[in-house]
């Protein structure tokens, strides 16, 4: 069947850039909780700076492109409408919808505060970082950060099946 856009790499009816991100986040995740586990085993926080920097740049890049993709270029509802879990007459309501809804309730937010994390972080701590005094905000919101990243990660990929692999 052919679809608006370019066609992804997994063999399934998504988007190029749904299956890049798909596939990145299985690699997001570890790395960045590789990140975290630095700073707070390690005191290693030279690394944990470079890697959460890479990760939120790698994020912000993979985000743009693929808002471009889904805005411009895939008709995503068209690539899921051969699902038995998704009907565009029901978009909201059928089990694909309702998984993009939920992911969209951690994605959204994700966004906001991995902005707030990396901004105070940079603001916060010296070139080379050591804790001080923002410490603890900077630990709880990065908690909060992590948490919403991970639940980002696993209800795409919930959605990605439900609408693009059934």
């Amino acid at each position: 069947m052919e679809f608006p856009g370019i066609n992804g790499f997994l063999g399934t009816r998504a988007s190029l850039m749904l299956d890049v991100v798909f596939l990145a986040m299985f690699a997001v995740i570890p790395v960045m909780g590789c990140g975290i586990a630095l700073a707070r085993f390690k005191h290693a926080y030279r690394w944990h700076k470079a890697i959460q920097l890479t990760v939120a740049m790698v994020l912000l890049l993979a985000v743009a492109a693929f808002e471009i993709d889904m805005q411009f270029l895939t008709e995503w509802e068209l690539r899921a409408e051969p699902s038995p879990y998704f009907t565009s007459a029901e978009k909201w309501s059928s089990p694909a919808g309702i998984a993009l809804a939920v992911h969209l309730f951690f994605a959204v937010p994700t966004a906001f505060i991995w902005v707030y994390v990396v901004s105070g972080a940079l603001k916060h701590f010296p070139k080379h970082p050591t804790p001080n005094d923002y410490s603890a905000r900077h630990r709880f919101w990065g908690r909060i950060a992590a948490i919403e990243m991970t639940m980002t990660a696993i209800t795409g990929w919930v959605f990605y099946w439900l609408a693009f692999v059934a």
